[in-house]
This record gives C-alpha cells, sequence and structure tokens, in this order.
C-alpha cells in the first residue's frame, strides 16, 4: 500500500504539473510576455511541497519559452536570452516569496496574502532589473502594471478556482489521506 500511495502521489503531481504548463501555454498564447508567473507561482505553492513547486514553475517557464521562441519568433540574441533566464530566476523568487507567506499565514486569508507577496515579489525584482540594466522605468506606469496584475489576479482567480474543484474529487482527497501517512 505504501508504494502505491507514493505511485499515486507521483502520479497526480505529474498530472498536476501538466495541467500548469497546458494552462501556461495557452495564456502564453495569449499574453505572450505577460505570462501570469505570480498566479502560477502562488498555485504551485499551495499544490505541492517545495521540491516539486520548484518542478513545476520550471516547466511552466521552459514551455514559456519555448512557445516565445519557436511560435512566437522571439529575438535569439544575449539579451533575449537573459531575460529569458530573469523571468525564470523572477518566477522562483515569487514561489519563495508565496511559500513564505503560506508558512505564517491560515485559514482564508493566506492564499490571497500569498498571491499579493508572490505579485510584489515579482515585480519588485524586475523593477530593481530593469533599473540595473538602464531601462526606462516608464514600463512601470500605473496602467501597465495594473494590467500586468489584473491578468494575474485573474489567471490566480481561475486557477484557484480550479484548485477548488480538484480538492473535491476522489483522486485528490486519496492523495491527501496518502500525504498525511507520510507526514
Amino acid at each position: 500500500m505504501e508504494a502505491n500511495s507514493g505511485s499515486i502521489m507521483r502520479n497526480t503531481n505529474a498530472v498536476l504539473i501538466a495541467l500548469l504548463v497546458a494552462a501556461s501555454l495557452a495564456l502564453t498564447l495569449g499574453f505572450a510576455c505577460a505570462l501570469p508567473f505570480a498566479a502560477f507561482a502562488t498555485i504551485a505553492a499551495l499544490l505541492f511541497d517545495f521540491g516539486t513547486a520548484v518542478l513545476a514553475m520550471l516547466a511552466v517557464w521552459l514551455a514559456n519559452q519555448i512557445v516565445g521562441f519557436g511560435f512566437m519568433h522571439y529575438p535569439t540574441d544575449a539579451p533575449t536570452f537573459a531575460w529569458g533566464g530573469a523571468l525564470g530566476a523572477l518566477g522562483l523568487a515569487s514561489l519563495i516569496a508565496a511559500r513564505a507567506v503560506l508558512a505564517r499565514a491560515h485559514g482564508w486569508i493566506a492564499a490571497p496574502l500569498a498571491f499579493l507577496a508572490s505579485f510584489a515579489a515579482y515585480e519588485g525584482l524586475l523593477f530593481v532589473i530593469n533599473l540595473a540594466v538602464g531601462m526606462d522605468a516608464a514600463v512601470f506606469e500605473f496602467a501597465v502594471v495594473a494590467r500586468i496584475f489584473a491578468i494575474n489576479a485573474a489567471a490566480f482567480g481561475a486557477l484557484f478556482a480550479a484548485r477548488a474543484l480538484w480538492s473535491r474529487t476522489r483522486l485528490a482527497q486519496r492523495v491527501s489521506v496518502s500525504r498525511t501517512r507520510h507526514a
């Protein structure tokens, strides 16, 4: 039974990561450079242990990069590759921010606070990088950041609702029991 429950958890994590990647592919095609990494980071923090959440974020980021370079014809120059790497690092920083909040906050407020922390980490670090490389801070005017926040908030809401539906499935309940036994 122990081996079976471990297998169920691994398979379930693989399916959930694949669903996150599929969602990221759809959102990349719709929003290109505005992929809601903060939303994905928060959901990954809610769904997985740290190692699996990192794997999920790297998979989401890689899917975004493959679509960007392979289908949306991002330039294949050093600055674009560097920005791609920076976005991956920012996604991981967002994950760490969300997990830090989830470790301290409880109840209904935990997930929204984790999302806000994730978004603040992502945008704050992106702003610092922009300043460090000498880019124009105008890309952080209120209207732009508000649009990015709206995209992230909508994606987070949809992903959070999907997570709530998932948690009501029989398979999710079996995985939850299995995780409790392993803890």
